[in-house]
């Protein structure tokens, strides 16, 4: 496994790490549902924008379409679907308490479905990792886990459309290119969630809300992050990552955005930062170091187009 997944790894959980900031500035001016569409629009149209100036090239068979289908149908789609509607429920707290156990799900998943399977090291050091995020989740649930059912079925569907997408991505990289699979996962995510939203806006009488909107530079700013920056860097480096290593050490890499976000929200937000943040970064750091640490030797996946 080359230093670029290293790289890439650390790289996408900074720029998702980043995204909750973003979203939290542009949900004071727009719903949850219309920031999605807007993100994933902006980022169609940039990468869109790639393919027609011939800076990448874009295939478009149909012996593809079944693999990026479920790439996109478990990420994008049903992945922000059941998170979004799931936090409007739940607190933030205890969806990232389901959240966190993403890298387990990966974990299982993958070593029935791919056959890719850990050491028994590994799976110490990913609990590790992963018990560093709900350390920290824990002490953000102020007022205890008030049960939802519906809110923790929802996150649950997140968690299982997240490590499927996982499984999902690793598959198609046999074929397909790492900016391919991204580019439909931009394609599908801007028509499905755009017509959502429009559907909404017309519902309610204000259809003109879905240019006036982005009269606000204050949401404009975190739109560009989140479309370009996260959705079309941050989802190419998954893929990338993907596609040269095993799901579940990508996925654990994933668990550093939640360093990053705290880092962001001490220095741009003055949030507070208290004992357990530090204990349970260290945690989340020693974790993916020994997951990666003490991989075992995985042959690149070999390509068939």
């Amino acid at each position: 496994m080359s230093k670029k997944v290293h790289i890439a790894g650390v790289l996408f959980a900074s720029i998702f790490g980043f995204t909750f900031m973003f979203s939290k500035v542009a949900m004071n001016y727009v719903s949850p549902i219309g920031l999605i569409a807007y993100r994933f629009l902006i980022a169609f149209l940039a990468f869109e924008a790639l393919r027609l100036f011939k800076v990448i090239k874009i295939r478009f068979e149909k012996r593809h379409m079944k693999d990026l289908f479920l790439v996109a149908l478990f990420q994008p789609i049903l992945y922000f679907l059941t998170e979004t509607y799931g936090l409007r429920i739940t607190t933030s707290g205890e969806a990232g308490l389901m959240i966190a156990m993403i890298p387990i799900f990966v974990t299982i998943l993958s070593s029935l479905i791919l056959k890719e399977k850990p050491r028994f090291i590994q799976l110490l050091f990913i609990l590790l990792s992963v018990g560093g995020v709900i350390f920290i989740q824990m002490f953000k649930v102020q007022d205890g886990i008030a049960f939802e059912a519906l809110g923790y079925l929802l996150l649950l569907g997140a968690v299982l459309s997240a490590a499927f997408f996982n499984i999902a991505s690793r598959n198609a990289s046999k074929q397909l290119k790492p900016y391919e699979i991204t580019y439909f996962m931009m394609l599908y995510g801007a028509v499905i969630f755009n017509l959502m939203y429009l559907v909404k806006l017309v519902s309610e009488g204000r259809i003109i809300d879905y240019v006036l909107n982005l009269y606000h530079v204050e949401l404009v700013l975190p739109i560009l992050y989140l479309g370009i920056v996260a959705s079309i860097g941050g989802f190419f480096l998954v893929n990338f990552a993907l596609s040269q290593a095993p799901a579940h050490i990508t996925s654990i890499y994933s668990n550093l955005s939640t360093i990053v976000a705290i880092i962001a929200g001490t220095l741009l937000l003055n949030e507070t930062l208290s004992y357990y943040h530090y204990i349970g970064s260290a945690m989340i750091i020693i974790g993916v170091y020994g997951t990666v640490r003490f991989r075992r030797y995985q042959p690149k996946l070999k390509k068939n187009v």
